[in-house]
């Protein structure tokens, strides 16, 4: 006769870690598909002002952005304290705005230039003669889509 043995000493089979690879890299292409780098880093402090009647806009790709605001703290020592002018990631004066909105116009294809819009970040306790300053040097470049930037207001 044969001997029956019972199977109460037996362990649980390891967890099968096969799939694991096909996973990591399907999170990994979601993360890189779905996120969006930062364009520009900020040189100035910008608290954008309150407001209540905004309006989104449609193209975001068409938008070329001017930050106005006092510079961070690394850059005060350099700068000062007065409010300074950023174009992309780099200070500028009133005159440099000019080839700034050349050069935007010229990186897009010749269809997309009627609509493009020029945004103005502009800190809320900015002076608003930095403001018409660079009005006037937007208007001597033909850029008249003028978008202000700002937050909504909370109602309290």
């Amino acid at each position: 006769m044969s001997k029956f043995r019972k199977k109460g000493g037996k362990d649980l089979p390891p967890i099968s870690t096969a799939s694991l690879p096909d996973i990591v890299f399907m999170l990994l292409f979601f993360f890189m598909v779905s996120t969006t780098m930062r364009e520009v880093t900020y040189k100035v402090q910008i608290r954008l002002p309150e407001a209540t009647e905004l309006s989104k806009l449609e193209k975001k790709s068409l938008v070329s952005y001017i930050y106005v605001g006092e510079p961070l703290q690394q850059y005060q020592k350099t700068f000062g304290l007065a409010s300074r002018i950023q174009l992309n990631d780099q200070f500028a004066n009133v005159a440099d705005i000019q080839d700034y909105v050349i050069a935007e116009r010229e990186a897009r294809s010749e269809e997309e230039r009627p609509h493009m819009i020029t945004s103005l970040k502009v800190d809320e306790n900015t002076k608003m003669g930095i403001v018409t300053d660079i009005k006037q040097e937007l208007r001597k470049s033909a850029a008249l889509h003028i978008n202000y930037s700002s937050r909504q207001r909370v109602e309290r």
